[in-house]
């Protein structure tokens, strides 16, 4: 019986430990945001509760979200201002009100607060960030609850805003519109990927890391030197029509948020196409990089895919037939369409975060070529399915 009940006990902490997590996210709609709300959507044991940012507004609806939530990532802040007291006001006054929220409504959730190493520097931008995350700390000890400050470096990748998020964002955005970046300051930059960042969050939560938590660096470069790269990445992509060497997390990671800083209307791209009296020849990619080629053939009527990726480079080329190809960021519902002919091969490569799919429109067989820069792996096949 002793031996029973200790298993049912044991079951029972384990069944809590795995229960739904119930998220929010304030600054959801932001760079970071976007990116941790789409990861946690991912993820079985978390239930995200909606924000909107008018909720800083009404002191109503902000009492509801934090009466709500069993964890509150805080990531909503001001970044750039013209007057740096206006920041510091700003980012201590959203904590203010969030903590007012809580004891208003005897809330007690667990705060995760994004901060930032420019709390050690001599900037109010990093002193509204350590200021916020002792205000947290202390309300935590009188009421109760927990926070995480989590010191985060600079983080890159795909959807920044540019000229407010960050220098790479600028850059890339300032490249692919043919325009000349410029560099102030070519300090030594420590950063981190914004896929890795919002993983760490989870596994804060996960592991239900409390207190300051420093988050470690992945990448190491000059601001010179991501410039460089960046424009390696246009002169391979797009003047030399080839995907660039990928074998690097680096390399990789800042290659896939590049793309996407490119506008849709590039695509579709036709290939040149070689004809004789033996008949035609089509080069369908060049890559500096290994890769996986496959082809389906479609029938008419029928639709393929329906899934996106967060990591892999991928392309379709339409090599016979007529395809409609869609795709869609996975937190906007804007659709975007290509209609390629085999008549004129072409192809369309997609950006990650964005699900796709490609249909035969025509009244023959549809023959698409596919080339992704990793081998497919069931057990880490990182493709999830969801309607365009």
């Amino acid at each position: 019986m002793m031996i029973l009940d200790s298993r049912l006990i044991i079951g029972q902490l384990i069944g809590m430990n795995q229960m739904t997590k119930k998220v929010g996210i304030t600054g959801q709609g932001g760079f970071i945001g976007r990116h941790t709300y789409n990861y946690l959507n991912l993820q079985d044991d978390i239930e995200l509760v909606e924000y909107q940012r008018s909720f800083f507004e009404d002191a109503g609806a902000l009492e509801k979200f934090v009466s709500d939530c069993d964890i509150i990532i805080h990531l909503a802040a001001m970044n750039r201002h013209g007057e740096p007291q206006v920041i510091y006001d700003t980012n201590v006054g959203l904590v203010n009100q969030l903590i007012a929220a809580c004891e208003k409504t005897d809330s007690a959730p667990w705060i995760i607060i994004s901060s930032s190493t420019q709390e050690e520097r001599d900037n109010l931008y990093g002193a509204s960030k350590k200021k916020s995350r002792i205000l947290l700390e202390e309300w935590a000890a009188r009421s109760g609850g927990k926070t995480t400050g989590m010191v985060i470096p600079n983080v890159f990748g795909p959807f920044g805003k540019p000229l407010y998020n960050s220098v790479f964002a600028t850059f890339c955005h300032k490249i692919v519109n043919g325009e000349e970046p410029t560099i102030i300051n070519d300090g030594h930059l420590k950063l981190v990927y914004v896929n890795e960042l919002v993983d760490d969050i989870y596994q804060v939560i996960r592991n239900e890391k409390v207190g300051k938590v420093t988050v470690a660096h992945r990448h190491e470069m000059k601001v010179s030197e991501m410039l460089d790269l960046l424009r390696h990445f246009y002169s391979s992509y797009f003047e030399q029509g080839k995907f660039p060497n990928l074998n690097s997390p680096t390399e990789l990671a800042m290659f896939n948020s590049f793309r996407c800083y490119i506008p849709h209307d590039y695509y579709p791209r036709k290939f040149t196409k070689h004809t004789d009296n033996r008949g035609s020849f089509v080069e369908i990619v060049r890559a500096d990089t290994s890769g996986q080629f496959s082809f389906s053939t479609t029938v008419p009527g029928i639709t393929r895919g329906n899934h996106f990726h967060t990591r892999k480079a991928e392309r379709f080329a339409v090599i016979k037939g007529k395809a409609s190809i869609q795709l869609r960021k996975v937190d906007t519902d804007e659709v975007i369409e290509y209609i390629i002919d085999g008549e004129e091969p072409a192809y369309v490569d997609m950006p990650i975060w964005h699900t796709h799919n490609i249909s035969n429109i025509g009244d023959e067989e549809l023959i698409t070529l596919f080339w992704i820069n990793e081998p497919y792996d069931p057990a880490d096949a990182d493709t999830y399915f969801i309607n365009v």
